[in-house]
């Protein structure tokens, strides 16, 4: 069987074709970086000139004529006193050498053909023959400063898509299209569920009546479901004194802190994460080995100084709610309690109808064990308590080196929405240091004080981040436990807006989220306006109904426009939907 090439391979390829491709237009063109990304590459360049969708065109045809010329990549070693020569011409490439240079690190330029030359690590097909030209597409411009710095250049960069297929390409352009259509920042202004404003601040969403009762729904759902699992619920307040975050190692190692504010010449911090609060409340009072594992939840708000550029709707905020939770336990207790939360964690995603999912457990980088608390016995019995839950929770599960917070390694669960997107949800972090930051402990059976661990969870994680995936994934069309408005009652005109009303009221006495259609406009318009809001249920009654004492309802997915039943009937049916949490 012929082996295909590595799409990475071919990522990497492209980008330096898209190089050679820009060089042809721009010869004086100062190069940046071109990596291999998720779905493609990109490429940053100092041009003389702003690029324009017609430029992309053009550099797509060139790189397509390079590829047809079958042109080998090879590459060579060469001393940084060479390659200094090579790029005198390139400083962003002269600053890359210098790095390299004051770390030891060997250089290697790759070459394609006679065309173009690159410092480069290597990772390409070994003929431009090996690249469809069709399973490619340069995608789009964007501004990007050289190393992320805004005090560097400011460099133009060019996003490549590329697929092994075709096929794979037009499928990713397709749920792209359908991606913008579901975009949760559009369709939460046109389903009046938040916004965003000026005199409030960027990054600090305003939540409206329907968006919160979504929002306040989600997270009495996590409140029932933890209680059930032997959680107990916490408040903690917004500050605290900064020496709280000195101690708990968070000041001067989490960048996203904000600044401390001084009250009366004490300075008290922003909390950024609830953890430092609830080991306080565990410390209140003390301790056996029977009150263990000892488990406190707080649908919590922090903030945190996330960069303008990285806000991004409810994705990225700098204000954000986390269904926030600390289960302080022995050692023996570590397997079961996240083998608990695993399932638990199984249990939402189905509800939510993620069915695909993927692990990731963060660890330390043991080159660089300065940036960690704990001893190496600490850390190697975390890594290995994660992994073996991984294991025994036979979920696909990969190892990430260098990604573990500060004082312990973390599972990190990834799933895949409507749209085949992954998004990254819960995590479990599982920490042996904090108990000896804040002196914590219980009396054991032999009456010996013990250092318990620390698990700490986030099943949604940020709500606010999890409603806008959950916006996107249904596309504006909640579920019925968790639409605003579950039932939307039309009269046929005016003179049945009282029988309309009537069954208004007693769907809201049942507790049954339910709006009140205007009878001064035509029916037509009051239908395609509840469509547009995607209501679950909607209710038209006129005449025969009123004289029969039923309702006649229309479900939002379904092809019937008539459903005729008793009111009583109607409730139980939605009543039960809405207790068994039915998609």
């Amino acid at each position: 069987m012929e082996n295909k090439p590595n799409i990475e391979h071919i990522r990497h390829s492209l980008a330096h074709l898209l190089a050679a491709a820009v060089l042809k237009e721009f010869p004086d063109a100062k190069l940046g970086i071109g990596p291999v990304i998720e779905n493609g590459f990109y490429y940053d360049f100092e041009l003389s000139r702003s690029l324009t969708p017609d430029d992309l065109k053009t550099f797509e045809k060139t790189m397509r004529g390079l590829i047809n010329k079958k042109l080998p990549f090879t590459g060579e070693e060469i001393p940084f006193t060479e390659a200094k020569k090579r790029f005198a011409k390139q400083p962003f490439k002269l600053d890359l050498i210098n790095e390299f240079s004051a770390e030891g690190k060997t250089l290697t330029i790759y070459h394609t053909g006679d065309v173009f030359s690159d410092l480069c690590r290597g990772g390409h097909v070994e003929n431009t023959s090996e690249i469809p030209a069709d399973t490619f597409k340069l995608d789009k411009i964007a501004g990007a400063y050289w190393r992320g710095d805004e005090k560097n250049p400011m460099l133009q960069r060019i996003y490549g898509l590329a697929f092994a297929t075709k096929q794979e390409l037009d499928d990713y352009l397709a749920m792209r299209i359908e991606a913008e259509k579901r975009d949760h920042k559009i369709l939460g202004k046109k389903l009046g569920l938040f916004t965003f404003s000026p005199d409030v601040g960027p990054g600090l969403p305003l939540y409206m009546p329907k968006g919160n009762i979504i929002r306040e729904t989600l997270l009495e759902y996590m409140r029932e479901l933890k209680r059930a699992h032997g959680y107990q619920f916490v408040w903690t307040p917004h500050l605290t004194k900064k020496a709280l975050y000195i101690r708990s190692g968070h000041f001067g190692k989490y960048d996203a802190m904000l600044p401390p504010i001084d009250a009366d010449g004490e300075e008290l911090a922003i909390k950024p994460m609830n953890c430092p609060h609830h080991f306080q409340i565990f410390n209140a009072e003390p301790h056996s080995y029977k009150d263990m594992p000892f488990r406190i939840a707080e649908n919590a708000t922090v903030y945190r100084n996330e960069k303008s550029g990285e806000l991004n709707g409810l994705f990225r905020v700098r204000s954000l709610t986390q269904d926030d939770s600390h289960l302080i336990v022995r050692h023996d207790q570590i397997a079961s309690e996240i083998d608990t939360i695993l399932d638990l964690t199984h249990q939402i995603y189905d509800l939510f109808g993620f069915k695909n999912f993927k692990v990731e457990i963060s660890v330390r980088d043991k080159a660089n064990k300065e940036k960690y608390f704990g001893t190496d016995q600490m850390w190697d019995d975390a890594e290995h308590a994660l992994i073996e839950a991984a294991k025994r929770w036979g979920a696909e599960y990969r190892i990430v080196e260098g990604e573990a917070a500060f004082y312990g390694p973390k599972i990190d669960i990834r799933v895949e929405d409507a749209l085949k997107r992954n998004w990254q949800l819960t995590t479990v972090q599982l920490d042996y240091n904090q108990p000896e930051n804040f002196d914590m402990s219980y009396i054991d059976e032999n009456g010996k004080k013990v250092r318990p661990a620390v698990i700490h969870c986030a099943i949604l994680g940020s709500v606010d981040r999890f409603m806008g995936i959950i916006i996107e994934h249904f596309a504006g069309a909640f579920p019925l436990w968790l639409a605003p408005v579950q039932v939307a009652v039309l009269p046929v005109g005016e003179k049945f807006s009282a029988y309309g009303k009537s069954i208004y009221e007693t769907l809201m006495a049942h507790d049954v989220r339910s709006e009140l259609g205007d009878a001064n406009e035509s029916l037509g318009k009051r239908i395609r306006a509840v469509e547009m809001m995607k209501v679950p249920y909607v209710i038209v009654v006129g005449e025969k109904e009123e004289a029969a004492g039923t309702v006649n309802f229309r479900t939002r997915d379904s092809e019937e426009k008539s459903n005729e039943m008793k009111l009583d009937e109607f409730i139980d049916k939605v009543e039960k939907e809405i207790k068994e949490k039915k998609r």
